[in-house]
């Protein structure tokens, strides 16, 4: 017993010199790493952020025993640029996730896209290696479905779970079912062998990842620290929970899927206690984008207090649910007010594992050590994109818009509405509007909705604008774009006969290969 706290002192010792910038040698094993990876859920969801049905008692015991951050943002509005930046810990519109067939519009990863994650971007799971852990993907993978981009070609050991979103169903002609892998090759097919029932809402898919996640960590444990992303999608219309969870929640179906998932955050946590190896895990729970308000209410979340949702820049869209839980390293119901990022999670992570981030390239996480262990909160801006443009920057409290807009008059008069029910004049507007010389400015403290934009002429305004503006100016002068990856698409290089489909009789024939620009309408 003495030794495993001389250990632990000693590996907290080596954390906080990490935090300080000071590297050390000779290190017991690092921390195990899990990242709990939501699907468009909304900052609003969870009991301890404010939700009135109380339907997340394990998320909410894992936000009283660890630290919360009401000030945690996604890279992007939307899953594939966000994933992409977590992965990478750089901005989207350096790692190549971003469209430039038009102004300030969304992109992401279809089965049609020809795109994915570049050779030259290096993901945590394999700078992870260098540090000898394992690593295991479960889940949405979201960064190209084609061979080059398989998530094992790009450090992960492990996988189970889908390159796409559980769209369907489809015919398998027009397109086909999206595939499901076990490692290199496909298992099956959603809707076929992995069935989701769009009239009940009935699918085990979470109980499936759940007993994934379970048998890695039993595997793992005692063997080498692993890194696990367990990235599930019940969140996403179409919402989907297994059928002893259908119809207990208030919140209709996809509150049946939320306390799913608090349910298997549940049992996980309570395996690592089982595995007397919690106090070596760090655990954080986030989410990749705001709530898609346009499934609301039905298939959708909360984004609490916030403007509009998933697909803006507006808060709702990318201001996102964050916990953090070591026990014996977190102190319990901590609440940090750092302005986090997505991105924080590679550097955190390379950090907790006695690693630096490459030297080679901008890194936009931040280590988040110095928050965590110390309580510690560091200035630093965020950037918000949507797709080529940078649509709003927040620094300390105020947030300055650049260029605001919901989506189209055309499609909103289809019935896309990224927020229903919170117009704002000249704040959430159908057409591009540029604000380049003016920002729209808003105190985030006062006015957490963007409701109340500050005046032009008050001395607040002309301060705020003076801070963002040179942090604004030093980004753009030093920025140097990826290759945008989501320009082409193509029907040919669809899901139409992935690895092993031989065996399962699952290949399917694909068109004419006809490359053509992706037509993005957000």
């Amino acid at each position: 017993m003495a030794a495993v706290v001389a250990a632990t002192r000693w590996w907290r010792l080596l954390l906080v010199l990490s935090a300080a910038g000071m590297g050390v040698s000779g290190a017991p094993q690092p921390p195990n790493i899990l990242l709990l990876l939501m699907d468009d859920m909304g900052w609003g969801d969870l009991g301890v952020y404010g939700e009135p049905s109380r339907e997340t008692p394990n998320l909410d015991r894992m936000a009283a025993e660890g630290m919360l951050f009401p000030n945690f943002y996604s890279a992007n509005p939307l899953c594939s640029p966000s994933r992409a930046a977590l992965l990478t810990g750089r901005l989207p519109i350096r790692n190549g996730f971003y469209t430039t067939n038009a102004h300030a519009r969304n992109a992401y990863t279809p089965q049609e896209i020809v795109g994915g994650i570049p050779d030259s971007e290096q993901l945590l799971p394999e700078l992870l290696k260098k540090a000898g852990y394992v690593s295991k993907i479960i889940g949405k993978w979201h960064l190209g479905h084609r061979p080059q981009f398989h998530p094992l070609k790009h450090g992960f050991d492990e996988w189970f779970g889908s390159p796409n979103c559980h769209f369907g169903p489809y015919d398998n002609k027009a397109r086909p079912n999206i595939p499901v892998y076990r490692d290199w090759e496909m298992v099956g097919r959603y809707y076929e062998e992995f069935p989701i029932n769009l009239k009940t809402g009935e699918a085990n898919l979470t109980q499936i990842y759940l007993q994934e996640a379970l048998d890695f960590i039993k595997r793992q444990a005692r063997r080498h620290p692993f890194f696990l992303y367990w990235a599930v999608d019940a969140t996403h219309a179409p919402v989907y929970a297994s059928k002893p969870f259908l119809g207990t929640s208030q919140r209709g179906r996809y509150g049946d899927a939320v306390r799913e998932i608090d349910d298997s955050v549940g049992k996980m946590l309570e395996l690592l206690h089982d595995l007397h190896v919690a106090d070596n895990t760090f655990v954080f729970f986030t989410s990749d984008n705001g709530a898609a308000l346009i499934s609301a209410p039905e298939q959708a979340g909360s984004n609490g207090p916030f403007l509009c949702g998933k697909q803006t820049t507006f808060e709702g869209g990318m201001r996102e649910p964050a916990l953090a839980w070591w026990p014996g390293h977190i102190a319990a119901g901590q609440v940090s007010h750092q302005l986090g990022s997505i991105m924080d999670l590679f550097t955190t992570s390379l950090a907790l594992a006695g690693l630096t981030p490459p030297r080679d390239r901008a890194i936009d996480g931040l280590n988040l050590l110095p928050a965590l262990l110390q309580g510690r909160l560091m200035d630093r801006p965020v950037f918000y994109y949507r797709g080529d443009t940078l649509m709003a920057t927040t620094l300390g409290q105020h947030k300055a818009h650049f260029w605001t807009w919901t989506n189209s008059w055309e499609n909103f008069r289809q019935g896309i509405d990224f927020c229903p029910g919170q117009n704002v004049s000249g704040v959430t507007t159908h057409s591009l509007e540029d604000h380049t010389k003016l920002p729209l400015i808003f105190h985030l403290g006062r006015d957490p909705g963007e409701r109340f934009p500050l005046s032009f002429a008050s001395t607040e305004y002309q301060e705020a604008l003076s801070r963002i503006t040179s942090v604004v100016q030093q980004h753009q002068e030093a920025l140097v774009p990826g290759q945008p990856q989501l320009n082409v698409c193509n029907w040919a290089v669809m899901n139409w006969a992935p690895p092993g489909c031989e065996k399962l009789g699952k290949c399917l024939t694909p068109p004419e290969s006809i490359p053509e620009k992706c037509l993005w309408s957000h």
